[in-house]
């Protein structure tokens, strides 16, 4: 059976969302670099903290690239707008994460002439940068950016731009909206939750585990304190929709609950993932000696975070809604690669679930000990 066009565009909206909420999870790196004087009180602890974190840091680098590329491949006309355009954002981004590199590759070595606290700096920089500005980054997806595209450009020999951003802020602008702010800081939160979850199951120390309980109430308060009034805010919010025969982008009210409804599978999963992460949260912090929340709350974050990136694409939803000219607002069908691009690609995507099968097996590995203040220097000279 020969698959269409429509088929392959929205199979890889959904190898994107997924790499998304994948890249969310893998975010408690970050989550745990900004607890990290929080919940290491001793150099010991602090040594501790940072071989945990010293194992993962790499899949959440490859994860961001991963994203980065899969979403230039196969949906060029964003990447071209919004990292294009909007490159103030994607650059401080970018650069926290570098920085990040540096500080993992660097820190523990003898000699270097920055200091051991500069590129703990360095790390609490990315913690607290990087979530924050890739939560506004995503959150424009439902409340839009200042672009246009004319795609008539391409034959001007002179300026062949199809993309152009409108504010002389070059996506910076995006934190004037306060719901960007606000799911930006849900983004922030839920990777501090993560992190605590994490250091509860991967070090054994009773006062980290301690420490790690206590900011994960703290940040769990946080993140809904945020997240729920953006979610509810999201589901009364109008949308941008495309009409499938004339590609006409109109106003629909209620945009994103009326996906919801059209897709219930789509709401079954949504509730499914809020219970996995509650349930992994609440058996922690209630439950004296579970150190498996992460294995609840994990997967459940990358189901809540899949279905919003589905809804912000599925069922003729413009994806990144232009706030400057509503016509060239992105959609699926508007901004992907041609047939055969998506069609070769597809291909090559096959290999995803050995490579997630290969992820779970490195982690596996790097966790079959737990990490102990007894344990000598790791990887990373920790």
């Amino acid at each position: 059976m020969e698959l269409d066009y429509s088929f392959y565009q929205h199979y890889w909206w959904f190898i994107i969302s997924l790499l998304g909420a994948l890249l969310v999870f893998m975010l408690f790196v970050q989550g745990g670099q900004s607890l990290t004087y929080t919940l290491g009180k001793t150099e010991s602890q602090l040594n501790m903290i940072l071989r945990s974190l010293a194992k993962k840091w790499e899949l959440t680098f490859t994860t961001l690239v991963t994203f980065g590329g899969a979403f230039f491949a196969s949906f060029p006309l964003f990447y071209s707008t919004s990292f294009g355009g909007a490159y103030w954002v994607w650059m401080i981004i970018l650069f926290s994460f570098v920085i990040q590199a540096v500080s993992y590759e660097y820190i523990a070595k003898k000699g270097n002439i920055l200091g051991k606290a500069t590129y703990q700096a360095f790390l609490f920089t990315n913690g607290f940068i990087g979530p924050i500005l890739l939560g506004t980054a995503v959150s424009t997806f439902f409340m839009g950016a200042e672009f246009s595209i004319n795609k008539d450009n391409m034959t001007d020999t002179l300026m062949p731009v199809i993309s152009s951003w409108q504010s002389s802020w070059y996506g910076l602008e995006a934190v004037a909206n306060p719901w960007n702010v606000i799911f930006g800081l849900a983004v922030f939160f839920l990777a501090r939750c993560m992190a605590s979850l994490y250091f509860i199951n991967n070090i054994d120390d009773v006062e980290i585990r301690k420490n790690s309980k206590k900011q994960l109430l703290i940040n769990t308060i946080g993140f809904l304190a945020c997240f729920l009034p953006y979610l509810i805010n999201l589901m009364f919010k109008d949308g941008f929709t495309e009409d499938p025969i004339t590609s006409i982008i109109s106003v629909e009210p209620l945009k994103y609950w009326n996906n919801l409804m059209a897709m219930p599978w789509a709401l079954v999963i949504l509730l499914l993932g809020v219970v996995m992460v509650l349930a992994g949260i609440l058996l922690s912090l209630f439950k004296s000696n579970f150190i498996y929340g992460i294995w609840y709350a994990g997967p459940g974050a990358v189901l809540v975070v899949l279905i919003l990136f589905l809804i912000a694409g599925f069922n003729n939803t413009a994806y990144y809604p232009s706030l400057y000219d509503m016509q060239s607002s992105l959609t699926i069908r508007n901004s992907c690669s041609s047939l055969f691009t998506l069609r070769t690609m597809s291909y090559v995507s096959l290999f995803i679930p050995f490579v997630i099968g290969y992820i779970w097996y490195a982690w596996r590995a790097l966790d079959n000990d737990k990490i102990k203040s007894s344990d000598g220097p790791g990887a990373h000279g920790y």
